[in-house]
């Protein structure tokens, strides 16, 4: 396994339309594998295989979420695998949350979504799944696709704080 270069804004190979995966084959298995390394590595909780510059449409996601209620409760790995993933309805009812990206680095803000929406994708066997998701899991694979899409979280955003979260980003690298 490796750890991939994750690319960042504004670089316009973010702006890629993924194309289909046509097959789960080896070299497909090895990317998934560097994939989550990378996202793990990060630390992030999701990743689209453009983020590292592979325009397929291929994500990874794990939510990493505590066993229980306790506060000093360890995270739990649960990776999933999302290929060729698509939303067949999103509910009226929307959700806000503050999303924060790999390809954006240490810049958040809060974007609407639907709250719940029906989804299916392969997983890494290939097996097919339709799914009605819903909370966090529902707000990262919508943002994930986006990135499929050639979008950005920050393209949800008012172009005014767009453009102050790009400045903030680019005056962060600047003193790095």
């Amino acid at each position: 396994m490796a750890i991939l270069p994750i690319i960042e804004a504004p670089d316009p190979v973010l702006r890629t339309i993924s194309t289909p995966v046509e097959s789960i084959d080896d070299a497909l298995q090895q990317l998934i594998d560097d994939m989550f390394e990378t996202m793990y590595a990060a630390p992030g909780i999701g990743l689209a295989a453009i983020q590292v510059g592979v325009p397929k449409r291929l994500l990874v996601m794990d939510l990493q979420e505590p066993e229980s209620d306790a506060e000093d409760a360890p995270p739990v790995k649960n990776p999933r695998v999302f290929i060729n993933p698509q939303i067949l309805e999103g509910s009226e009812q929307l959700s806000i949350y503050n999303e924060g990206c790999l390809s954006v680095p240490d810049q958040f803000a809060e974007v609407e979504r639907p709250a719940t929406i029906r989804a299916s994708w392969l997983d890494r066997e290939g097996r097919i799944h339709e799914q009605t998701l819903d909370g966090l899991l529902a707000t990262c694979l919508q943002h994930e696709m986006d990135h499929l899409n050639g979008v950005l979280f920050i393209d949800h955003l008012s172009r005014l704080k767009r453009d102050m979260l790009l400045k903030k980003l680019e005056k962060a690298r600047r003193a790095a």
